[in-house]
């Protein structure tokens, strides 16, 4: 078959996936597999390989993933109910006064997205951000969006979000080479779309609803509120747990930060002078799930849960947490299967010769494809996902393709334009007091501003690695 009918036939499946999700309201799961079978079947795949070839996909990604994602989560949520979280924020906010609250608050999004997902982190934030806002008498924008950027660039962009691991396993890329490169394209994008939007956007939008009400009972003390005790106002209800033993910011960070760190000594450690038995145990020690794993048994006595008190909340945090991660799990699976279905049906090659034609790098195709799915879908993981089952196959077939790179770009176009079609959208909207108008003005400026400037960061880094 030609290569402009296998594009064709590709791109008639992106919108039965979008037709799915958007019209028929299908969960995106069923919607990629629908996908996947219209695609095999008018792609000429026998029947017999259509259904192992979905299957291998699905468990090849899976295989890799599924341990990762679930530690992570789990960790996650230790954090969140330990109220590690908001001992961080709490510290940062005090440590950079009223004057720069909006880096504090990037900060503090930045360092709590690291473990945990954007909407967890938005919850979990939110009384310390109308605390901040009532006490200090600044704009609640001013002081959300920079946390809001924060939370949503590593959620989107730095593994081991489901995101970003989902893309890594997709495109075969190094997890520490994308941990490296994610946290320095994540950096800079929080800033413009955080502190730098935030502030100036806030001078020109109020929001038209109080966001206030029953929310400030669980505000915690900011340094400007000095009616409430520390430990009073720190222990905050998440997920139907009361954390009773707050964690100290130093317990906390390094609980959050162990993974990240461990994943990085992985990738340098082999440029060091040393044993070769000492750099075989810190490749095994940095690989994504062992380094998970025990960042969750430092975080049973860092975070306060050996204790008595709260030794009978960890089965019940963990089976709480994993619970939604059955939807996700799913999605990135038929990912992998459509992604599969992609190459064996040779779409893979058709696209990369057109793109070699075109001279388009698939660092571009990546970044275009997800955010047009972004915008029909509102969904990233769709997205995401999607665009890196049709992007990688191109990149296979090509020379010089830097896969980490290739990985932000997907997760960065995945962040493209956030509108009435995304959760996202309505979470914000009601946690800032928002009118639709004005979240698009906010909301939906920020995620695009982060999703541009970390595809410019992109090419930037390409030109030097």
């Amino acid at each position: 078959m030609g290569d402009w009918y296998l594009v064709c036939i590709t791109l008639a499946a992106i919108v039965v996936i979008i037709l799915g999700v958007s019209v028929l309201k299908l969960h995106p799961f069923l919607s990629l597999i629908i996908a996947s079978l219209f695609l095999g079947i008018f792609a000429g795949l026998p029947l017999d390989k259509l259904v192992s070839s979905y299957e291998t996909g699905v468990g090849s990604l899976l295989s890799d993933l599924a341990g990762i994602i679930g530690l992570g989560t789990i960790l996650g949520k230790m954090m969140a109910d330990s109220g590690g979280g908001l001992q961080i924020a709490n510290a940062l906010t005090r440590k950079f006064g009223e004057s720069k609250l909006h880096w504090a608050m990037m900060f503090s999004g930045f360092i709590i997205g690291l473990p945990v997902f954007f909407e967890v982190g938005v919850v979990l934030l939110l009384p310390l951000v109308i605390s901040i806002s009532k006490n200090s008498k600044k704009s609640i924008l001013f002081v959300g969006l920079p946390l809001i950027a924060g939370l949503s660039i590593v959620h989107g962009i730095v593994p081991p979000h489901p995101g970003a691991m989902t893309a890594i396993g997709i495109y075969k890329a190094n997890v520490g080479k994308s941990l490296l490169y994610g946290l320095i394209v994540a950096i800079p994008s929080a800033i413009v779309a955080g502190p730098l939007f935030g502030k100036w956007v806030s001078k020109r939008v109020k929001p038209s609803f109080s966001p206030y009400g029953e929310s400030n009972e669980t505000a915690v003390n900011t340094g400007f509120n000095e009616t409430a005790s520390t430990k009073d106002s720190m222990a905050v209800k998440s997920g139907g747990h009361l954390s009773e033993h707050i964690p100290s910011f130093t317990a906390a960070l390094i609980t959050i930060l162990l993974p990240i760190l461990l994943m990085l000594l992985s990738m340098v450690i082999e440029y060091l002078p040393l044993n070769h038995a000492i750099i075989n145990f810190a490749k095994f020690i940095g690989t994504p799930v062992i380094a998970l794993l025990i960042s969750v048994f430092v975080a049973y006595f860092s975070l306060g849960f050996h204790k008595k008190v709260n030794k009978g909340k960890v089965t019940a945090l963990i089976e709480e947490c994993l619970k939604p991660l059955a939807a996700i799990m799913l999605i990135m699976g038929a990912g992998g299967g459509f992604k599969q279905v992609l190459v064996d049906s040779g779409v893979g090659t058709a696209f990369g010769h057109i793109s070699q034609n075109l001279s388009l790098s698939p660092i571009v195709l990546a970044f275009i494809i997800a955010g047009l799915i972004r915008v029909a879908t509102g969904s990233a993981t769709v997205a995401l996902t999607t665009a890196a089952g049709i992007v990688a196959p191109v990149a296979e077939h090509m020379t010089g393709v830097n896969k980490e790179l290739l990985v932000i770009a997907t997760g960065a176009g995945s962040l493209m334009l956030s509108h009435v079609n995304d959760s996202g959208f309505w979470l914000v909207k009601q946690y800032l007091g928002l009118s639709v108008k004005e979240t698009f003005k906010t909301w939906t400026v920020l995620e695009t501003l982060l999703s541009v400037t970390a595809f410019v960061c992109v090419l930037i880094l390409n030109i030097f690695i």
